[in-house]
């Protein structure tokens, strides 16, 4: 458009001028006579007026009054059509220019036209083209041409910053970042920004009370209650778990068929993820579910409840080898594992350890060589939850190079772990990260168990605190003929007390088993019916057989010596179980427990959930 432009709204403006001349009586003709200052003035007033145009009287008479003239003045200009009226321009009668009163202009820049004063070279240009001259040009910021065009864009240091009305917390209004405080990041253990406890509501108003609802408000919500046959683990939580009868055995974990079973820092199982009450963790609980003197006869016969149960053949054996001066009584426990490593029966043998960060500790170990055995020989008096680690992604590291399917373990434990592992395999059910681990056990081996210990309960409150005795100096442990007997490194015997003394650190559920020798075993071992320096071994199976007489050449090994000493001990272990048990002991009963009937001989609650457990 360039000039064009400028000429065609100049003379629109004229036009609007003229209009609004005329409907107060005035002369646009002679409007257009005044200079082209007098038009300009003129061309706003019109526009002015033109805005206003539905305005009440009283709004025009103050637009009047803004322009410099009266409602009088105003109607006499009326009334002199003869006289020529020069819109918007007061009066005077003095040359002053300072007593011209001239009204503030609108928002709208005035339009130069061609040929008035105003008109120079370099004046800015509103078609957005750009100015005529690059060097003496207008911009937002610089005005050359005498009028400003438009207010200045704010300086690089006086923006403010932009918000959605609540303002910004962390910058002030000139932008500036303020002091900040951050939270400190938690250390091994997940972030929380709060001091309270994780099931605490917080920013709650104040003044009102609100309680977080219990799981049992599903069944005031939808009016229905749980059926009785359908078991979760809410159930061996409030039975087993919480009531102190868990004997830390790991079949729990191993069942579960959605991996919600999981080991707390405690060292009991705890649920993971949502639990889809299935049964299975209750069923195989040798303290819930699981009938485990049914279990018995399942898995050895009709025979295999009275006395030590029905062995093939007991012996009194030792492994014939330096090694073994660190070994539990004979080593044979050793000294059958490592034979079945070298005669390639087993990839490894799932086996305890002893914790790195905590001495006299237990944790499973895969052992896969005969070195790895030999280090780990000895007993250690507290369970691992081996069922727990029979996951074999986490000994990936450790097997050969083969198909799960075709690996072969080992497995030893004390016997409520033998005879949860028997259950399981009993079973062909999908037990998931446990299911390869449960399958690959082809050899178990049961150590002779009358109870066993929390760790840090018999290490650290029974020998450390109330003995003085640091589990840094404690070179081994038995026991033996009903003594708990504790070594120092050099062999020399620092405790020897009655087990009855350490009763408070033991596991509560231990008093409820009637299996001293492992009844569901390939083979069991001890040194209760051995002499010193001797196992006691009971071969139970055709597979323990098998391990025997592979182990044989390396062994030296009579006849059991006191058979009578086992038979009595596993009677003792019988008797106290029976006083214990608060549910019938019988080996012809079904081997799975209703919640229901448990719950009704131990007093426990049924749908625990439901009462907000």
């Amino acid at each position: 458009m360039g000039i064009e432009g400028e000429d065609e709204r100049s003379e629109s403006s004229e036009l609007r001028a003229g209009a609004a001349g005329s409907e107060h009586g005035e002369d646009p003709g002679n409007a257009s006579g005044g200079t082209a200052s007098e038009k300009r003035h003129a061309s706003r007033e019109a526009d002015r007026r033109e805005a206003s145009d539905q305005a009440s009287s009283a709004e025009r008479s103050s637009a009047d009054r803004s322009s410099g003239r009266s409602p009088r003045e105003d109607g006499d200009a009326a009334s002199r059509e003869d006289e020529p009226v020069f819109p918007g321009v007061p009066d005077s009668s003095t040359d002053d220019d300072e007593a011209v009163m001239v009204p503030e202009g609108g928002s709208t820049p005035p339009r130069p036209r061609e040929g008035a004063d105003q008109t120079r070279d370099g004046a800015i240009r509103t078609d957005g083209v750009g100015p005529v001259d690059d060097e003496e040009a207008c911009s937002p910021s610089t005005c050359t041409c005498g009028e400003k065009t438009a207010d200045p864009a704010p300086a690089a240091d006086d923006r403010r910053v932009v918000t959605d009305g609540a303002g910004v917390s962390n910058v002030d209004s000139e932008g500036n970042l303020g002091d900040l405080e951050f939270t400190e990041p938690a250390e091994g253990v997940s972030q929380d920004v709060y001091d309270d406890s994780p099931d605490v509501r917080v920013g709650i108003p104040d003044g009102l009370d609100l309680e977080t609802p219990e799981y049992s408000i599903r069944s005031e919500m939808n009016d229905i209650e749980t059926p009785d046959e359908k078991t979760w683990f809410m159930e061996l939580d409030e039975a087993v778990i919480d009531e102190g009868r868990c004997i830390q055995c790991g079949t729990c974990v191993a069942a579960c068929p959605s991996d919600s079973i999981g080991v707390g820092e405690d060292d009991l199982p705890k649920l993971v993820k949502m639990c889809t009450g299935c049964s299975l963790c209750w069923d195989f609980c040798p303290r819930g579910g699981l009938r485990y003197e049914r279990q018995w006869k399942i898995t050895g016969g009709e025979d295999n409840v009275k006395g030590a149960g029905d062995p093939i053949t007991e012996f009194s054996a030792k492994v014939d080898d330096d090694w073994t001066d660190g070994a539990q009584d004979g080593g044979v426990v050793t000294g059958i594992l490592a034979t079945l490593l070298e005669e390639g029966e087993i990839d490894g043998a799932l086996i305890a350890t002893e914790s790195e960060d905590e001495p006299w500790k237990a944790e499973s170990f895969l052992a896969t060589t005969e070195e790895e055995l030999i280090a780990n020989a000895g007993t250690v008096y507290n369970q691992t939850l081996a069922l727990g680690n029979l996951d074999l992604k986490q000994w990936e590291h450790k097997l050969p190079e083969k198909d799960w399917e075709d690996l072969s373990l080992a497995l030893v434990g004390t016997p409520c772990e033998i005879e949860g592992v028997r259950a399981l395999q009993d079973f062909d059910w999908d037990y998931q990260k446990q299911n390869e681990g449960i399958r690959a056990v082809d050899y178990t081996i049961s150590l002779m168990c009358t109870k066993n210990f929390n760790y840090y309960s018999l290490i650290g409150e029974q020998l450390e605190e109330k003995r003085d005795i640091s589990p840094e100096e404690i070179g081994k442990m038995d026991v033996l003929h009903g003594k708990m007997m504790v070594y120092d490194h050099d062999g020399e015997m620092i405790v020897e007390e009655d087990v009855e003394n350490f009763h408070d650190a033991a596991l509560k559920g231990c008093d409820e088993c009637a299996d001293f020798t492992g009844f569901c075993s390939d083979v069991t071992v001890g040194s209760v019916g051995s002499s010193d320096e001797y196992s006691s071994v009971i071969i139970r199976t055709d597979q323990g057989m098998k391990a025997w007489e592979l182990t044989e050449p390396k062994l030296d090994y009579h006849d059991l010596e006191d058979k009578s000493a086992v038979g009595k001990l596993q009677g003792w272990d019988k008797k106290k179980a029976f006083e214990s048990l608060e549910r019938p002991f019988d080996p012809d009963a079904p081997r799975f427990i209703d919640y229901t009937d448990h719950a009704e001989n131990y007093g426990t609650a049924l749908n625990p959930h439901d009462q907000g457990h």
